[in-house]
């Protein structure tokens, strides 16, 4: 499941699996009922938690007995953006490119300019020199 993509959709998943595993423990699941229940890496796992608790939509305590979850407002799931946003990374790295390659374009004109100096440089130190040679 590919859980980092769509936190909408995985905001719902953990909030239906808490409320299951609640109902059949008869007490707040852990992190690690959650993912083992929902097949997910317990790394994702807390991932998706800790990003639900700063959104305030779960409560997560820690305490003698393991990390409990807890269900804060599940209401604010349906403030999370729906769909696929692109990822924040991607966004840096086009934006990188996107620099990067009007740097190479001011490096080539900037060469160009230089080879036409050069050129113009040489053609005048050829004249001068004819000028000189002829008596």
């Amino acid at each position: 499941m590919k859980i980092l993509g769509n936190l909408y959709d995985s905001a719902h998943l953990v909030v239906s699996a808490a409320r299951v595993l609640e109902h059949q423990k008869a007490a707040p699941p852990s992190v690690e009922q959650v993912c083992s229940l929902l097949s997910l890496n317990p790394e994702q796992g807390y991932l998706v938690c800790r990003r639900l608790e700063e959104l305030g939509i779960i409560e997560i305590v820690e305490g003698a007995f393991g990390t409990r979850i807890s269900i804060k407002d599940h209401l604010k799931i349906e403030e999370i953006p729906k769909g696929k946003k692109q990822n924040d990374l991607a966004k840096e790295l086009a934006a990188f490119q996107d620099a990067r390659k009007g740097i190479s374009k001011k490096v080539e004109s900037f060469q160009a300019q230089q080879a036409e100096k050069k050129k113009n440089l040489f053609e005048d130190l050829e004249k001068q020199l004819k000028k000189k040679l002829k008596p």
